[in-house]
């Protein structure tokens, strides 16, 4: 049965999916489709879309994807009201009020409606809909549910197929495998002159050089132009007075601590934890390198740097912490501090009292931003220059330019579309410039985060046929990726051929220069590291034990494995899972069956003409979502 509702789908996708199936070119101005009487316009569909993006915004790229799907729920709500005509089935007003109550229960005090005015308020606010809209999803729901009911009502599980799926949902399985990777042989591939040229000839269509551009620029460096500016001693100090409260240093302390962590244990273990830790403190008063007792047995991640909290000022840590940290002098170590964390040894590395730095202290500091400043403020008043010169002259030599203002003049190599310069830094717009300037135009100057450069193109190199001189490193890339896939597949089938031999896989993979690993138990969804899921493995629960596999393909690596152990379900499970999995299946092919229905039901009203799909206006919604 399963089958026959499959080969149904199959078939009904066809038809739905194949251009120009059941569709015309005739349209009026919005409709997309129609059933029947009944037309489906773009409004409909984007009303439908608004209502989901509600929820989240529909991804760009999926516009069109979701257009369609929301097109197709369309057109079946409007098949069912046809079939439902057809058959004679509908829906009671005791049907939609019992449906409402379930759906909206203050709609109703006791057996009361409440008013249509507050029911309108209850609807809006629970739904988002207007009482129209609410009412005919209703109707259109209890319609859907009579033919689910009609088409599902005969289904059933039996017991047999119960116990199948819970051996298959429950049977594990452990392997001994073996991945070869290509990426891993790629090194391994010796190529000769000979055979990059042999190799090149064969594949030469695919060794086109794209069009490239020499740039010659003029490049006003922030970090040349700051080193040249001069700051009196009378500024420094001058910024040094004005900004004091930027050199107000607080109460620090730099500490190292050991943590041995009491979070969710039990009495008992936090004692046993309490002495574990003054065993350690012993050890760190007695002279041992608290760095590598915390190494050894601290709970922090601060571990493995020694237990280096680096400098902590007061109200950064528990009060407990804090308390400690800033009362031993520099060098101390604490007994055990409690804290809600656990227990801690702390040192005192070093300690620093509040004061303000002198401004011996700050003195780089404040100079180099001064002249960072200064620098800014002078780059661009040169680049205003430089803009105002190149608009004025036109096409101005940039070496002229590059005279007059002091700036480093080169060419760059020959560069593709979107390739930065790296010696000027980066800015989003230099790709987009260099592709669109004529040879020998200026750019105005283009700021980046090292500095204003201009752009001119020196040359152009159109797209061409490459030689192998030129492409050389792409053709030794793909040939060693061909040659080591080539490999891959070879060790692969020596692999399976010498383990269904009975030869040790250790061994094996060893004498390839490969690694054999063992899996632990795992069902048919589980994973295995470095395959993935269970179900690259197709046979993996069908081979005896003992016995290996042929090469299994992974999409890019290869595996060999050996069925180590089998492990059958325990038989006292089935009684706890048996209604679970009985929900399941019967879930499973009810909505087979009901998406049988739905395909034959469109295929149907298609060739009784009863269905048509405006395909100039379906394109334009799907462009235009």
């Amino acid at each position: 049965m399963l089958g026959v509702i499959v080969g149904v789908l199959g078939v009904g996708m066809l038809v739905y999916l194949i251009p120009g199936a059941g569709t015309t070119t005739e349209s009026a101005a919005d409709i997309v489709a129609q059933v029947g009487d009944a037309p489906i316009t773009v409004t409909d569909v984007r009303t439908e879309l608004g209502k989901i993006e509600q929820g989240g915004q529909i991804p760009q790229a999926l516009e069109p994807l979701y257009a369609q799907q929301v097109l197709r729920q369309l057109v079946f709500e409007k098949e069912l009201e046809l079939e439902a005509q057809n058959l004679g089935i509908g829906v009671t007003d005791q049907e939609r009020a019992d449906r409402i109550r379930q759906m909206i229960p203050t709609a109703f005090e006791g057996d009361s409606f409440i008013g249509m005015d507050r029911y309108t308020t209850e609807v809006q606010q629970r739904t988002n809909m207007s009482v129209p809209e609410f009412e005919n999803m209703v109707t259109q729901g209890l319609v859907e549910g009579k033919f689910r009911q009609l088409v599902t009502d005969g289904i059933s599980v039996t017991p047999a197929e119960v116990e199948q799926e819970f051996r298959r949902r429950n049977e594990k399985v452990k392997i001994s495998y073996i991945v070869v990777k290509p990426d891993d042989l790629e090194a391994k591939i010796e190529a000769s002159d000979a055979d990059l040229a042999a190799y090149f000839e064969k594949n030469k269509a695919r060794y086109t050089v794209p069009e490239r551009r020499v740039v010659r620029y003029a490049f006003l460096n922030f970090a040349q132009l700051r080193a040249r500016q001069n700051v009196s001693e009378d500024e420094i100090r001058a910024a040094y007075n004005d900004h004091l409260d930027r050199y107000k240093l607080e109460d620090r302390a730099h500490v190292a601590h050991i943590l041995f962590k009491t979070v969710g244990k039990t009495d008992a273990e936090v004692e046993e934890i309490r002495k574990k830790a003054e065993d350690v403190l012993k050890k760190a008063k007695s002279g041992a390198n608290f760095g590598d007792l915390a190494k050894m047995y601290s709970d922090d991640t601060t571990k493995d740097k020694g237990g280096d909290l680096d400098w902590i000022v007061r109200g950064q840590t528990v009060p407990e912490f804090e308390k400690v940290a800033f009362s031993l002098p520099k060098g101390a170590i604490s007994d055990l501090v409690k804290t809600q964390y656990g227990f801690h040894i702390i040192k005192v590395i070093d300690r620093q009292t509040a004061r303000t730095q002198t401004l011996d202290e700050v003195r780089s500091s404040i100079l180099e931003g001064l002249q960072q400043d200064k620098a800014q403020q002078v780059a661009e008043d040169m680049s205003a220059k430089i803009a105002d010169d190149i608009r004025r002259s036109g096409r101005l030599p940039i070496d002229d330019l590059g005279k007059k203002y002091d700036l480093t003049v080169e060419d760059t190599q020959p560069l593709e579309a979107g390739q930065p310069i790296l010696q000027v830094g980066n800015a989003p717009e230099i790709p987009e410039t260099i592709s669109r300037l004529r040879t020998g135009d200026l750019s105005a100057p283009i700021r980046t985060d090292l500095g204003y450069v201009v752009l001119s193109v020196k040359q152009i190199e159109p797209a061409h046929p490459g030689t192998l001189a030129e492409v050389r490193d792409r053709v030794l890339t793909d040939y060693r990726h061909e040659k080591a896939v080539e490999l891959a597949k070879s060790r692969a089938d020596e692999l399976s051929r010498r383990l269904k031999g009975g030869e040790d896989p250790e061994k094996v993979a060893k004498s390839l220069g490969l690694e054999a690993k063992t899996s632990d138990l795992f069902a048919r969804t589980g994973n295995v590291a470095d395959i993935g899921g269970a179900a690259q493995l197709p046979d993996v629960f069908t081979l005896p034990v003992g016995q290996a596999s042929g090469p299994v393909f992974l999409g890019t690596n290869w595996v060999v494995y050996r069925v180590l152990d089998h492990e059958q379900p325990n038989p006292d499970d089935l009684a706890k899972q048996r209604q679970d999995i009985t929900q399941q299946l019967l879930d499973q092919r009810r909505e087979l069956a009901f998406e049988a229905f739905r395909t034959a039901l469109e295929q149907r009203i298609q060739q009784e003409g009863k269905l048509r799909y405006y395909e100039d206006n379906i394109k334009r919604l799907t462009n235009a979502s």
